[in-house]
């Protein structure tokens, strides 16, 4: 079966969610296409729920760019939606005078982003918020928060389902070419049928190097190579004392260390770490625990023993190895890859979910000057 249309969006993550609302908003003619057989199933569905303020990233980087508009959005969106999202604040300790030193660092980077709401605490006041932390210092990040990542999903199916979007689910995309017209691609699964696009946004998160690859056309030189960081939770059998998410001044290796998160039922769980790994496995091993009670004892010392059970694992899609510096997102069009009509994303890691909305409005607005 052949069919006809605008716009095809590979993958129904949020940031995909977020590419074809912005898309039938504009009264574009959608189709998302989704392998697995529901919405957010991997990625998405693998966070920590955070609502991020946009610390860390380097200036002018996509991740701060996109973090501090996307976190305004998302905020105005559940809001307006009826998603529940919480702007619990976040504080990021530091636990020594060399962590002060850091901490001062992490100000200044914060600022030059455009995080004006960030403020520093003495040791006084972060006790006064949190009287069980081991803490000298910290920095405290108000329109930090968490959110139902579900819920805010299906909000986004909505709207682009109120535009005219349409989503198929169990439609991997098998195969494409490039054509004079645009691309054609084939989705396999129980109805394969070939599809005439115009434009093609992959957004397939783990599998975008492999959706690029398939498609005839697409130079292979072009194709960002991707690696995968797993990053493992451990949820909290002890009552949490803490009202606030709680990061420990971050290292390099660490990324942002282990931190502690709150759900939006209150309940605390730790992570992620970082593990490297070569095929997708979500196993978490219960002996990596005994990692997590050293780095969270640095900043709250009475976490009891055995009071840490493994819980999940999700899996960033970086575009950088270990021992690199952190990547950038990867918004690829035609002007680097040359095939017209064709968006690939790629490294599409944390901060993710609050950059969604603002990435969408990026991908809609190159959609656009191609039309």
């Amino acid at each position: 079966m052949m069919e006809s249309l605008e716009c095809a969006v590979i993958g129904a993550g949020v940031v995909g969610l977020a590419i074809a609302r912005a898309l039938a908003l504009q009264g574009r003619e959608v189709v998302i296409l989704e392998s697995a057989d529901a919405i957010g199933t991997v990625t998405s569905a693998r966070n920590s729920e955070v609502i991020h303020g946009g610390i860390y990233y380097p200036k002018d980087s996509l991740k701060a760019r996109f973090c501090v508009a996307g976190r305004k959005m998302l905020y105005d969106f559940c809001a307006e939606h009826g998603v529940q999202a919480h702007s619990c604040g976040k504080l990021i300790v530091a636990c020594n005078a060399d962590d002060l030193i850091e901490l001062d660092k992490i100000l200044e980077h914060a600022l030059a982003n455009g995080v004006h709401d960030i403020r520093k605490l003495n040791r006084a006041d972060t006790l006064a918020m949190e009287p069980e932390l081991n803490a000298v210092g910290s920095l405290l990040s108000p329109s930090t928060g968490i959110v139902d990542s579900h819920g805010f999903m299906l909000a986004m199916q909505g709207d682009a389902e109120d535009g005219g979007a349409m989503l198929a689910f169990n439609a991997p995309v098998v195969g494409g070419s490039v054509n004079g017209n645009g691309i054609l691609l084939c989705v396999g699964g129980e109805a394969p049928m070939e599809i005439d696009c115009r434009f093609v946004i992959n957004s397939a998160g783990l599998a975008a190097q492999r959706v690029a690859s398939v498609i005839d056309g697409m130079p292979a030189d072009q194709i960002v190579p991707g690696f995968m960081a797993r990053g493992c939770y451990f949820s909290l059998s002890q009552p949490v004392p803490f009202t606030h998410l709680i990061y420990p001044v971050p290292h390099e290796a660490a990324g942002l260390g282990v931190h502690l998160t709150l759900d939006l039922g209150g309940q605390a769980r730790f992570g992620p770490d970082v593990e490297w790994i070569e095929e997708e496995n979500y196993e978490v091993d219960p002996r990596r625990a005994d990692v997590f009670y050293d780095a969270v004892r640095r900043y709250w010392p009475d976490l009891r023993d055995d009071s840490l059970n493994p819980d999940y694992s999700g899996i960033r899609p970086t575009v950088h190895k270990p021992g690199m510096p952190r990547g950038d997102f990867i918004l690829q069009g035609s002007d680097v890859h040359g095939v017209k009509g064709l968006v690939n994303l790629y490294g599409i890691e944390s901060p993710g979910l609050t950059s969604s909305l603002a990435i969408g409005e990026a991908v809609a607005e190159m959609v656009e000057r191609e039309f």
